[in-house]
């Protein structure tokens, strides 16, 4: 449940090229005070929730200013009672290239504990964590809460259906790469309202948790904020949705 909970909630990152380095816009599009919450629905069931926050910080790192993103992720209902989830997620990323500087994360799942950390370092190409030191492939490589952020502000104006591109992130122990497609524009209902909204399809692997052919769709809305309002998937029995709930102390209009 963990992993579908995280791949989910934070799979929602956008694209990267792992050959070349994509151009960011100008400025984030994203700014302190904004909160994001979703629900993770297992058929017609709410299995979980995970809130997403922009959050000034005190702390400097190579004597620059940072943004704190924190995720705090949690099964409800029926899901609470037999598998109690409590997983709480940060990340300190450059307030100007949104690349992280440190993550941690605090997950405590039924009487499973566990505490990491990983310290990153963009122009050396390398990842000090808890279990080593691992080479990374280009100068933006992240966890994956500041591959959510950073990918939101990239600038995708020659954007075109069919094209693929790779995300390089860094998850417990070793250092994976995601390949996502953009599929094109569909308009979605969501409890920000009805919304024009970019579709992407990340690359999954079958196995435990996944069918063969399964495929996992992502709805980012078509306007200032790039906000994930959608990700739905099949998995080897039934499916799971991820939506927004709400959607606080955005930098733009919804939907403009």
């Amino acid at each position: 449940m963990r992993k579908l909970i995280l791949f989910l909630a934070l799979g929602l990152i956008g694209f990267s090229s792992s050959a070349q380095e994509l151009p960011l816009k100008k400025d984030p599009i994203f700014k302190e005070g904004e909160v994001l919450s979703y629900k993770l629905k297992y058929g017609f069931i709410t299995a979980a929730e995970a809130t997403i926050k922009v959050m000034s910080s005190d702390v400097k790192f190579d004597n620059k200013p940072v943004y704190r993103l924190v995720v705090d992720a949690q099964t409800s209902g029926t899901f609470d009672i037999f598998y109690k989830v409590r997983d709480h997620y940060d990340s300190y990323i450059d307030k100007t290239d949104l690349t992280p500087y440190f993550y941690q994360e605090n997950i405590r799942e039924a009487s499973y504990r566990r505490q990491d950390k990983a310290r990153f370092y963009q122009d050396s190409k390398k990842v000090v964590a808890n279990k080593g030191t691992f080479a990374t492939p280009t100068t933006q490589t992240f966890d994956l809460v500041s591959a959510y952020y950073f990918s939101r502000s990239l600038d995708i104006a020659k954007l075109k259906i069919g094209d693929k591109f790779k995300l390089n992130y860094f998850l417990s122990d070793e250092i994976s790469q995601l390949e996502i497609q953009y599929v094109g524009k569909e308009t979605i209902k969501s409890k920000l309202g009805t919304i024009r909204c970019l579709k992407f399809s990340p690359s999954i692997k079958p196995g435990r948790i996944f069918k063969k052919d399964s495929k996992l769709y992502l709805w980012i809305t078509d306007d200032g904020n790039r906000v994930p309002v959608k990700a739905e998937v099949e998995i080897l029995v039934g499916s799971v949705t991820l939506e927004i709930k709400s959607a606080e102390g955005l930098k733009y209009p919804i939907g403009k």
